[in-house]
């Protein structure tokens, strides 16, 4: 089913906004890693750490499962179609990894919260390098699915072909016309 052209540009809009959204707030994520990692002051560094978690399920897990939900009925809703094209799916390859990435990580959310919030904790067990590297991995995974949005390299899978194959031929075969009868 495709979508009508205003109905297509609104879920292009959402979609849009929530894919930016998401890579706004992982470089705001990574800010505060660096932040965590760098502050000499221990309010600050623990402060940093019990933030991440309620951050990460008011910003970052509705953004990345705003951009899934909305590129998969983008892509429904279109005639680029969910299997058409290669630069699609591995959109959606990239999306889905990261996406369950990200549920996975919330544990660890969850676990150096609890370590920043424990007094008894040393400033040197509550600081964690490891959102630091996620940030900067989910970025460049982001910021690479946004290159093929931009870019849509070509590339046609096998279903693809079978599609507009299909199409041509439709189009090419003559429309029997009914004969009058005398």
């Amino acid at each position: 089913m495709t979508m009508s052209p205003r109905l297509r540009r609104l879920g292009l809009i959402v979609h849009v906004t929530s894919s930016v959204g998401w890579v706004g707030a992982v470089a705001t994520f990574l800010a505060l890693a660096l932040i965590g990692m760098t502050s000499q002051d221990p309010g600050t560094v623990r402060g940093v750490y019990l933030v991440m978690e309620p951050a990460a399920w008011y910003a970052l897990v509705p953004f990345a499962c705003a951009a899934l939900i909305t590129g998969i009925v983008q892509s429904l809703g279109t005639p680029w179609g969910l299997f058409r094209h290669y630069w699609i799916l591995f959109k959606l390859l990239i999306n889905a990894v990261a996406t369950t990435v990200l549920l996975i990580y919330m544990g660890t959310f969850k676990s150096m919260a609890e370590t920043a919030a424990d007094p008894e904790a040393s400033l040197s067990s509550v600081r964690n390098f490891s959102p630091v590297l996620h940030s900067v991995l989910a970025l460049v995974v982001l910021l690479l699915a946004m290159i093929l949005a931009v870019y849509k390299p070509r590339g046609v899978t096998p279903y693809g072909l079978r599609k507009q194959h299909g199409r041509r031929e439709s189009v090419s075969q003559p429309v029997a016309m009914p004969v009058p009868r005398p």
